[in-house]
């Protein structure tokens, strides 16, 4: 069949989106000094959100405060809370990945509308990575392309999910299966929230910062391995350092490949596996950081497996992550204990593997090491898949 073809070239689709500042902050979090400084009637309408467990930090007081007036008391400080200061809306939703839904992102949307949000509103997510991708990705479809400011508030969050552009829900029991790419016009990083987080959503961002030391920093690692004490020590100038290096990384990444065609791959290790054990386990069950550590183990093994790197390579990846108190064997306690029968688990686990939005083919793709700053990505087959999850 003949044919004719016109080819039509089109601008960027969503201008601001071309560039993010990054400003890293000393000294204690202060929301009001960073949004309202300096008062200005030719400044945007902000439409922040964040969540519950944020919002009851005693850093954000003073800000909440400004959206609740004399009202204000611990009690409003309840999922759907809606204030307002001037044009600035607020919005608290939910905490944690059971919240990370298509209706917490509608509710975003709706609170912009509802408060006749303009396309030239700055959308401003205030949290971890759940607050940061679903608020994002609200700016992305709302009026088919508002503009985004990130605060990150977990470790996770500041070191991989507020950088780099990628935005969205999960869906069903799949992580991250709507959402787009777009980037945050500036993102506000304050090291001191990292004080305030529960135990295990510290660990479950440090496992990011081990991968992201592991792909790009052997001197961040040795600096790692060495102290995994960093784990119960978060005022270590250690801490700064890793977070630093991680945004640095990752910001290099992402300049040279936004939508993941290639580099940007790599800062999938362990995620593969990672986000299998996250879907089978119940989103919110295990943590993501905690899936990705196991998944990093798993990755190790697969790599000798496939002849890619030594037996010394995966002891000592194993040692450091256990040292850390991750799970690092074959079936995760967690897998376990809901579903019992071993072969049943690796069967379940290739399973969610296979719908990873990241794979091109019948295989799946996988991100592996010959050696630490040494990667490779390769699909592989269900049988050495089968091998390492057994």
């Amino acid at each position: 069949m003949d044919f004719e073809e016109k080819i039509v070239s089109y601008p960027p689709v969503h201008p601001g989106t071309d560039r993010t500042f990054i400003r890293f902050y000393s000294g204690s979090a202060d929301m009001n000094g960073i949004f309202y400084s300096a008062e200005s009637e030719s400044r945007p309408q902000r439409i922040f959100v964040t969540d519950t467990v944020v919002a009851s930090l005693d850093s954000m007081k003073p800000f909440i405060e400004n959206f609740c007036g004399e009202n204000f008391s611990p009690v409003r400080i309840e999922a759907g809370f809606v204030g307002k200061r001037g044009r600035d809306v607020l919005l608290i939703l939910g905490a944690g990945e059971p919240f990370k839904t298509i209706e917490s992102v509608l509710q975003i949307v709706k609170a912009a509308l509802d408060n006749n949000g303009q396309r030239s509103a700055v959308f401003v997510g205030i949290g971890g990575g759940v607050v940061t991708d679903m608020t994002a990705f609200a700016a992305s479809i709302f009026k088919r392309g508002a503009h985004c400011e990130l605060v990150p508030t977990t470790l996770l969050s500041m070191v991989d999910a507020a950088v780099g552009g990628k935005t969205g829900c999960d869906f069903d029991t799949y992580k991250n299966m709507i959402g787009s790419f777009f980037p945050a016009q500036k993102i506000h990083v304050c090291p001191s929230f990292v004080e305030t987080l529960p135990f295990h959503e510290y660990r479950s961002g440090m496992a990011e910062v081990v991968k992201t030391a592991l792909l790009y920093s052997p001197e961040l690692f040795d600096k790692l391995e060495s102290y995994p004490q960093i784990l119960s020590d978060r005022k270590s100038p250690l801490v700064g350092e890793a977070i630093r290096t991680c945004v640095n990384d990752k910001a290099t990444v992402v300049e040279q490949d936004l939508t993941e065609k290639n580099i940007r791959m790599q800062l999938n290790l362990g995620h593969t596996f990672g986000h299998a054990l996250e879907s089978m386990c119940g989103l919110g069950v295990v943590t993501h950081g905690d899936g990705v550590a196991w998944g990093m183990a798993r990755a190790a093994e697969l790599s000798f497996r496939l002849g890619f790197c030594t037996e010394d390579y995966v002891r000592r990846i194993k040692k450091c992550l256990s040292s850390f108190g991750w799970e690092t064997g074959a079936v995760h306690p967690a897998m376990k204990e809901k579903y019992g029968d071993e072969e049943k688990i690796a069967r379940l686990l290739l399973d969610a593997m296979k719908k990873d939005k990241k794979n091109s083919s019948d295989k799946i793709r996988f991100v592996l090491q010959r050696n630490i700053g040494e990667t490779v990505i390769t699909e592989v087959n269900e049988e050495d898949i089968l091998f390492v999850l057994r």
